[in-house]
């Protein structure tokens, strides 16, 4: 059977920290282990737009020797009526992986139901576990453990928080939530996480004061007010929003040491300001870059079964 990245959770805590061992070794390496999976075939299908993911994953394909393939949803016979079950079985002859950024989380669950090679969440509305492994990688090269980390998380709780709840959870840390009223992370994803942080540690804390969330934390994380599909409600979430900018004010909070994440694209002005994206503190071009290595160790890992790297030597 098929393994698929569905959520974070799909790894559970030693995958990804397989992924994060194996994506630190792949790094040291520039992404170069092209005999890898010579010759395998990976799908990618962007329903939403796409910068980092969609170069990030052809860089990891190509890394590993294999050929991505786009697929246009234009092109495809899934607006035309065929089913989701029978693309993916039909994919599932042709693919080594398939990789989708889509809307619905019930889409890429789907597909995974019925296709025989892995099927990986590359972004839906309520999740976005690529974007985690990039941001806990970052986090463990800058602090060297995430033992004892406390990172606050200032916004909307949205598929971004989603998984790094998930990811607090299994590798027992800190994530200090702090949102407007009306727009906490969903309830059942907080409450098995919150089960996970009383085996592995760290703790899922939620609130609405943006100074209580950021004061002693050794990371300050964003993301933009209005995620693809609400923009018809920009202007309202900006009033909303309005006290949840991330400025050097709420980053003189946290602890000395502390860094800035954004998981991109950033709306400056809006979330974050340029002095706190463009300072000392911020990460955010690393944490973009290990989106690359993250999921070139993901795609090895779930291609072939080999969460070592034993035969990338």
């Amino acid at each position: 059977m098929a393994r698929h990245l569905l959520t974070l959770d799909s790894l559970g805590r030693d995958g990804i920290r397989h992924d994060l061992e194996l994506a630190a070794r792949i790094k040291t390496r520039g992404g170069d282990t092209r005999d890898a999976l010579a010759g395998g075939r990976v799908g990618l299908i962007f329903d939403k737009p796409s910068t980092r993911t969609r170069v990030s994953f052809e860089a990891a394909i190509w890394g590993l020797g294999m050929l991505p393939i786009a697929l246009r949803p234009d092109e495809l016979q899934l607006g035309r009526g065929e089913t989701i079950a029978d693309t993916a079985r039909v994919l599932s002859r042709y693919l080594s992986a398939l990789v989708i950024r889509t809307f619905e989380q019930a889409r890429v669950e789907e597909l995974a139901r019925y296709a025989t090679i892995p099927i990986v969440n590359a972004l839906t509305d309520e999740h976005h576990p690529c974007q985690a492994l990039a941001d806990v990688m970052t986090l463990q090269e800058e602090f060297g453990s995430l033992d004892g980390l406390r990172v606050a998380f200032i916004g909307d709780g949205n598929n971004v928080s989603h998984s790094l709840i998930q990811a607090a959870g299994h590798l027992g840390f800190t994530l200090a939530i702090s949102t407007p009223a009306g727009y906490e992370p969903d309830a059942a994803i907080v409450a098995a996480a919150q089960a996970n942080c009383r085996v592995n540690g760290g703790a899922i804390e939620l609130g609405h004061d943006v100074r209580v969330a950021a004061r002693g934390a050794d990371a300050v994380y964003t993301d933009v007010w209005a995620s693809m599909g609400q923009e018809k409600e920009r202007e309202e979430r900006a009033r909303t929003f309005a006290g949840y900018c991330v400025n050097a004010e709420l980053m003189a909070l946290a602890a000395p040491r502390a860094i800035f994440l954004h998981c991109l694209p950033a709306h400056r002005g809006d979330e974050v300001t340029d002095e706190v994206m463009d300072g000392p503190q911020s990460r955010v071009w690393d944490e973009a870059e290990n989106r690359w290595y993250t999921e070139q160790a993901l795609l090895y890992m779930l291609i072939t079964g080999d969460e070592t790297g034993e035969s990338l030597g």
